[in-house]
């Protein structure tokens, strides 16, 4: 095919902002108050109606979320987490910061899920693991039924890392909503945004309760109760050592209009990897990314048939990037990070699974207005060099 006028640059994400997000901005600047008040509690009760949770906390990063979530399930000196390799940092940095510690578990052989068999055997190896940390990679869930099996089992709490899971819908609920607490990302390339922000998802009374204190310095009012209720205003009490996490009206706005087109997105992003499926279908030197039920297709997880090519996966997207196809890699994992490969001693070949997909996998472009034409140049883009360096 004819290579589009836009050639040089296909963009690895942009985000679908509209009028209506401007106004919804607009009008809280309009408002006079700009920090933490009705926006982000109307946020919170809409997006709680939404995946069905009897709680839902706004907080200002999905990682803020995360210590909030692992301080509340007792994460602090001399317990532990229990993730996988292949995430973002702050899935494990979270305990750190709590003065907890991270044992890892593999991934499973075909897809990025952490695997169940290797959770149950760190638990039966290491008592002082107070939580699971299930990571759905690119959207993709987890086993949730096997992985809140064995937590039961263990008397442990499973903290759902669902960054990129809204909005995965399964039949036993939104991932997210699966485990004790689920907490969301909306950085700007995710499913919806408000720029920077995330979302804590529990039907437990007592987690959600003191989530919120810790949320915003452990002060036992919020702002916007001081503002408007009848007690004196300026008096609070701080009953414990909390944070300051709490998300802005401004970006709570943002994320209120962005909750009404969550699933039109969705639809949209599921033509487009249908699209790259339907493209990509005849190619023995490349993989389809792992799919399961529920999926929300945040990621498109490309992977290379090492066997096919004579080319790495790093020179691949060199040549793609030479090409003006904007790339990702998700993820890097932590046996490569010079920090936590030191403090655990933790390498490669200790995490076969995870290696194998991290030498194999790159993120190529979608987001929900990507033009079709986008789509079929850089599949036709990654077909052509791959078949240069055929060798079956």
């Amino acid at each position: 095919m004819s290579e589009p006028d836009y050639h040089v640059s296909v963009p690895f994400f942009k985000p679908s902002i509209g009028k209506e997000e401007e106004e919804a901005v607009i009008n809280v600047l309009r408002s006079g108050w700009l920090s933490t008040a009705k926006e982000s509690l109307t946020f919170e009760k809409e997006f709680s109606d939404f995946i069905k949770s009897r709680h839902c906390l706004a907080v200002n990063s999905n990682t803020s979320g995360l210590v909030l979530a692992m301080e509340a399930c007792g994460i602090k000196q001399g317990t532990k987490i229990l993730t996988t390799p292949y995430t973002f940092i702050s899935t494990a940095t979270s305990a750190l910061h709590l003065g907890g510690e991270v044992v890892y578990a593999d991934i499973e052989e075909d897809n990025y899920s952490i695997s169940p068999e290797r959770i149950e055997e760190r638990l039966k190896e290491d008592s002082s693991i107070k939580a699971i940390v299930p990571v759905h990679i690119g959207g993709n869930v987890c086993d949730m039924r096997a992985i809140n099996e064995i937590a039961a089992k263990y008397h442990v709490k499973v903290i759902e890392d669902a960054a990129h899971a809204f909005p995965a819908l399964t039949k036993d609920g939104y991932a997210g909503t699966l485990g004790d607490i689920g907490v969301f990302s909306f950085y700007a390339t995710k499913t919806i945004t408000t720029g920077e922000g995330g979302m804590i998802a529990t039907d437990d009374d007592e987690l959600a309760h003191r989530m919120s204190v810790m949320r915003l310095h452990g002060i036992d009012r919020s702002v916007w109760d001081r503002y408007t209720s009848n007690k004196t205003s300026w008096e609070y009490d701080v009953v414990a050592p909390g944070f300051k996490c709490n998300l802005p009206d401004i970006l709570a706005a943002l994320g209120r209009v962005q909750l009404t087109k969550a699933n039109m997105f969705f639809e949209k992003r599921k033509k487009l990897v249908e699209l790259y499926n339907k493209l990509f279908m005849d190619c023995d030197f490349l993989r389809l990314p792992p799919d399961s039920e529920g999926n929300s297709w945040h990621l498109y997880l490309m992977r290379i048939v090492p066997e096919k090519l004579n080319i790495t996966r790093n020179e691949l997207s060199n040549m793609l990037q030479a090409k003006g196809i904007g790339l990702s890699m998700h993820f890097i994992p932590h046996f490569h990070m010079t920090y936590m490969k030191k403090r655990y001693n933790i390498t490669p070949e200790m995490f076969p699974n995870a290696q194998r997909q991290y030498e194999t996998t790159l993120t190529i472009p979608l987001w929900p207005d990507m033009p079709e034409e986008m789509v079929e140049y850089t599949a036709e883009t990654i077909k052509n060099i791959c078949k240069e360096h055929y060798v079956g």
